[in-house]
């Protein structure tokens, strides 16, 4: 009987942690589109149903660790790109594993996107959508572990 219980309690902690792994909260190597190069880490949170990110080390090659947003025109301009909240007030779409209304700041150029975040692959990887009405683009961030 107790290995039984035990064996009931591992399958629901694993289905568990499996269930809570599809969801944007956690820490990311975000994946350049273009060189497929890791380009930075970024720690998403949340609180109150709504989601927040922030860079958290700047890994591309050669990267100046100082930068700052020079081309954000937000409460960001001028701050290190270290520390900087880069997706704000994304929330869970009802009923899906997706992430919505929320807004992406790319600190290289410092726009603007509209966001839809998309865990997949079990939660091991994110489709980060950014766009412009109809126009946009999709990285996929990867899980640190």
């Amino acid at each position: 009987m107790r290995k039984t219980l035990l064996i009931a309690a591992l399958a629901l902690s694993g289905a568990t942690a499996a269930l809570a792994q599809m969801t944007p909260v956690g820490t990311w190597h975000t994946i350049d589109d273009k060189t497929n190069e890791v380009k930075s880490e970024v720690q998403i949170t949340e609180s109150g149903g709504v989601l927040t990110g922030k860079v958290t080390k700047l890994l591309r090659k050669g990267a100046n660790q100082a930068a700052v947003c020079d081309e954000c025109s937000d409460d960001r301009k001028g701050k290190p790109v270290i520390g900087l909240e880069i997706i704000r007030g994304a929330k869970k779409v009802d009923g899906k594993d997706v992430w919505e209304d929320g807004k992406i700041t790319d600190p290289e150029n410092g726009k603007s996107y509209t966001l839809k975040m998309t865990p997949v692959d079990g939660g091991k990887k994110l489709d980060v959508r950014a766009s412009i009405g109809p126009f946009g683009r999709t990285q996929t961030w990867v899980r640190t572990p």
